[in-house]
């Protein structure tokens, strides 16, 4: 699956994503205004002194700045693609999970280093976002290499690079959250106490699906060729779609590409005619498929 398409556009699937996506904007946006960021984040004084519990919630939403907002967003935007794999009722669990043991990793490292120059730490979903990183590097294939300056990069590499830029954004302060999230995912893959066999009732997520604002469910499909001339001949119309149909026969380097992720020949065919011969969508349909 290559790293930078994330499957198809929007949140079509992944409505348990949208939700989280939409929190963490509602979130940022009415604190950053207030210029209340800095008062959201785990400190020591905070958790172990004031007991200001209501902090860990808040704290898991919004982002500590608006260049973390942009870069966060952006990757929970592209790892809803992993809703789409495993489905809303595992995806839900996952992240219940990684945001749950990611703030009680924090607030152990608080305790174990009461150090000053770490409080508060950096808020947002870091816990989820780099949670995120532990199935993106294990389950994504490479799907394209390329070179710059000199340096080899695969379309992986451009997630990677947004992840260091918000994990080091703030200094020690967004490291401690980012690699608390790691550690989660980690757990998570392990499958401790069973947790990847759960999943929440279907009822639940279904109320993430009936929330459309501010992102449609639009389902994606494939226009049909139509004419808006009706004086054409039928001859000519049949033509005219034999021709569409062949433009759009998928190219044997596609076909290759595809079957060298693990996809048999026939349903790459298929899926590479639903695309367009778009191997970006064709390869996340596939493992939709699976």
């Amino acid at each position: 699956m290559p790293a930078m398409s994330g499957g198809l556009p929007g949140f079509h699937n992944a409505p348990v994503s949208r939700a989280v996506v939409v929190a963490a904007v509602l979130f940022s946006v009415p604190f950053g205004f207030r210029g209340r960021f800095l008062d959201l984040g785990l400190s020591y004084q905070s958790i172990y002194e004031n007991l200001r519990i209501w902090r860990v919630i808040a704290s898991q939403f919004a982002f500590s700045s608006t260049p973390e907002l942009i870069f966060g967003v952006a990757l929970l935007y592209y790892f809803r693609v992993f809703e789409r794999q495993i489905g809303s009722n595992k995806y839900a669990v996952f992240i219940a999970f990684s945001m749950t043991v990611s703030v009680l990793l924090q607030i152990l490292a608080l305790a174990y280093l009461q150090d000053p120059s770490f409080n508060p730490l950096t808020s947002g979903p870091y816990g989820l976002i780099f949670a995120s990183f532990v199935p993106f590097f294990f389950d994504i294939p490479i799907s394209t290499k390329f070179r710059i300056f000199g340096l080899r990069l695969c379309d992986k590499s451009f997630i990677y690079l947004a992840g260091l830029q918000l994990l080091f954004s703030s200094g020690r302060r967004s490291v401690i959250p980012g690699l608390s999230g790691i550690l989660a995912g980690l757990l998570y893959r392990l499958n401790i106490f069973g947790i990847r066999r759960l999943k929440v009732p279907d009822c639940a997520t279904s109320i993430f699906s009936r929330l459309s604002w501010p992102w449609p469910n639009i389902s994606y499909q494939r226009l049909p060729i139509s004419s808006t001339d009706e004086n054409i001949p039928r001859r000519q119309a049949h033509q005219m779609e034999d021709e569409h149909t062949t433009t759009l026969d998928p190219m044997e380097s596609s076909i290759a590409t595809l079957v060298s992720m693990g996809f048999d020949r026939a349903s790459a065919v298929q899926a590479l005619a639903l695309t367009n011969n778009d191997v970006n969508l064709a390869s996340n349909i596939l493992l939709e498929a699976q």
